[in-house]
């Protein structure tokens, strides 16, 4: 049974290769990582098929990254212009570079153009709704065992951050079905993902899953359901139903109350019933210059380390040692703290 999606044969002998010179396989596998995981996140609805060197044209949609913490989602439009920090820049001068060109305006100033990837999807978007970003949805999306091909229901679509990662595990020809109960929300929703060109691997519903359940022409298709409601044990009963043998739900919920009275509906049908809180912690890592430190005089070349003293006095006839840069690592002052819970469950094999 494949466990995902596999390496284009090409790569995959540039993979084999490269680990028989374990010096060098580090820098190239990631390379590799990265050139197929580039590839698999392109838009895939085929009037607009890219590739991996595909040019931006007019139309398409763009992420401007001015720096890490600072995005946006452009349309390219010949004739527009973009006025930020670092300058005007024309549309035009846009049109024919890949993604992932550097672009400078009048001025000197530059921005990136990146292509509209699911992870930096997320982080531009519209929040209509509270949003999953990429720590959860990367563990949904394992935990759900989601491969290309397979069938997912999701109630609610909310601003469909997770809806858009959804959409590339299932490409090329599986299929994302979600629903909202809310019409507006649910109609903004389906002109992002036809922006975002996944529109054919997404149907969006309006639905109240809680009270009438998923759809009956659903029944026993769906591989894997993804439920973020506030009330998510009402669903579970349609749940049951529209899972093949074996299939896999998550539900996803803020407080520990809501996770206890799902797990207890879940465990009639269900088994392997399991509840993560995802607490991801980030790292800065920076150059700096150490202070100036001194060698005692007991020590000499070659001996056993010993202890350093910093110079405290002006006065001191000791020889400062040359400070050099460093890398220095140490954890965000910003963590993210809980997000929310995540309940998986599978559904029990027939007797």
């Amino acid at each position: 049974m494949s466990i995902g999606p596999t390496l284009r044969p090409k790569l995959l002998l540039k993979f084999l290769t490269i680990l028989a010179h374990p010096v060098s396989s580090s820098f190239f596998v990631f390379k590799i990582w990265v050139e197929e995981r580039f590839l698999r996140m392109l838009p895939m609805e085929p009037a607009k098929k890219l590739s991996f060197v595909r040019c931006i044209q007019d139309g398409d949609l763009v992420i401007v990254y001015e720096r890490y913490d600072n995005m946006k989602a452009v349309k390219v439009c010949e004739g527009s212009v973009l006025e930020n920090r670092f300058g005007v820049f024309k549309h035009s001068d846009w049109i024919g570079k890949q993604f992932g060109s550097k672009v400078f305006s009048s001025k000197g100033g530059f921005v990136y153009l990146l292509a509209p990837t699911p992870e930096l999807w997320t982080l531009v978007l519209s929040h209509r709704t509270q949003i999953l970003y990429i720590a959860d949805i990367s563990f949904v999306i394992m935990f759900l065992e989601i491969v290309p091909g397979c069938v997912v229901l999701e109630s609610g679509t909310g601003s469909g951050s997770l809806t858009t990662s959804l959409a590339r595990a299932v490409a090329p020809k599986g299929h994302v079905y979600t629903f909202d109960f809310h019409e507006q929300r649910a109609a903004s929703a389906r002109e992002d993902f036809e922006k975002t060109g996944i529109s054919n691997m997404v149907t969006v519903g309006v639905r109240d899953i809680q009270g009438e359940g998923f759809p009956d022409e659903f029944s026993g298709r769906a591989d894997s359901v993804f439920l973020d409601l506030p009330q998510p044990w009402l669903a579970i009963p349609s749940v049951e139903k529209m899972l093949k043998q074996d299939g896999v739900v998550c539900s996803f919920s803020p407080c520990i109350e809501q996770v206890q009275r799902s797990s207890e509906t879940l465990r009639s049908k269900f088994t392997d019933i399991r509840t993560f809180e995802i607490l991801l912690r980030t790292y800065e890592v920076r150059e700096g210059k150490t202070d100036g430190f001194q060698v005692e005089e007991s020590c000499s070349v070659g001996s056993l380390p010993c202890k350093r003293r910093q110079l405290s006095s002006e006065g001191s006839n000791e020889q400062e040692t040359t400070s050099a840069p460093v890398v220095m690592a140490r954890p965000s002052s910003e963590a993210k703290g809980h997000t929310g819970y995540l309940t998986f469950a599978r559904l029990k094999c027939l007797s």
